[in-house]
């Protein structure tokens, strides 16, 4: 539905197949937003320790993405963001994940790919960041957007007050523009061609009427108006809208989303703090440079996760939200 996992996976031949709902750990409860169009599910993890803890909404990222980090499709599973939702309980931090309109437990909350558009995943989280507020479990909700659920995470913070915003593997840039950069030297000359064509299109919010074959996973007609939509917004002209405490996540060994965009969104916004994390890539797992080795942790839910990552993301946390509930 959504394209940077499918650059990569167009890449590497990937063929995508019927969507499964991804097995929930144990200690995950099952919580529901109620809209209109349907139910939206999601796991909540709470922390042990009994205190009244701050939530974080965590948002996938792009591509058929399950509330875990896991790609419909792809055979085996990263559960990336279930393990960051489990180190968030572990340091005393609540989470909540959900499955987007269209995937997994929330397929039904999606009557049409064709009607799906990117500010209908924005006023989603939203209506999350309203119904966690109203939860007298929470001290507190910050929010977290992975991949291209950083910009839906951007702009859901714009429109309800956050206490702290997070973004993990986030572009800066316009998301044609990371798709180009993502295929660039990957496609035959004619079909680049072509490719720029339709993006070009797109970009200009016009749909394109032929699609070769071969780019069909990337532009299908019923997929073009959800394009659309998304390329109206760039980050690093959103991001300095926000007004809460920032967190930039990056790792410099992510080979859909290069330490460039980390650079970018400081530059943006530049009372923001950033981490980039070493060794660590987009399914926020320690890889090398080889590409069978990143193509193999995409689906392998043994890899732990960057352990710079979880120390300092929990740091954060604890340490804005406490200050900014003390000032409350």
């Amino acid at each position: 539905m959504r394209m940077m996992i499918f650059a990569a996976a167009l890449a590497a031949g990937v063929i995508f197949c019927t969507p499964t709902i991804a097995r929930q750990a144990d200690y995950d409860q099952e919580i529901v937003l109620a809209t209109t169009g349907g139910s939206i599910n999601g796991s909540l993890i709470m922390p042990a320790n009994g205190v009244k803890p701050p939530v974080v909404l965590m948002i996938a990222g792009s591509g058929p993405t399950d509330r875990d980090g896991n790609t419909v499709g792809l055979k085996g599973r990263n559960d990336s963001l279930k393990m960051l939702a489990a180190s968030m309980a572990q340091a005393g931090i609540a989470s909540v994940r959900f499955d987007k309109r269209g995937i997994a437990g929330s397929a039904s909350a999606a009557a049409s790919e064709a009607d799906l558009r990117f500010e209908t995943y924005v006023q989603d989280a939203v209506a999350w960041i309203r119904l966690l507020k109203a939860d007298a479990r929470f001290s507190g909700v910050a929010i977290l957007g992975h991949s291209e659920g950083s910009l839906i995470a951007m702009l859901a913070a714009q429109q309800e007050a956050v206490r702290a915003y997070i973004s993990v593997a986030g572009p800066a840039k316009n998301a044609a523009d990371v798709l180009r950069w993502q295929l660039q030297g990957k496609l035959p000359p004619a079909l680049a061609i072509r490719n720029e064509e339709i993006l070009s299109a797109l970009q200009a919010g016009k749909t394109h009427a032929e699609v070769p074959p071969e780019l069909n996973v990337l532009y299908r007609a019923s997929v073009q108006p959800y394009l659309v939509s998304w390329f109206r917004y760039t980050p690093e002209k959103e991001i300095g809208k926000l007004t809460c405490p920032v967190l930039l996540i990056q790792g410099d060994k992510d080979i859909q989303v290069n330490t460039a965009q980390l650079t970018a969104l400081k530059l943006a916004k530049p009372d923001a703090e950033s981490l980039l994390v070493h060794g660590m890539n987009h399914v926020l797992k320690i890889t090398g440079n080889d590409a069978a080795q990143q193509m193999a942790s995409y689906t392998d839910p043994a890899l732990p996760l960057a352990p710079e990552l979880t120390k300092g993301l929990a740091s954060f946390l604890l340490n804005k939200l406490r200050s900014n509930l003390r000032s409350k």
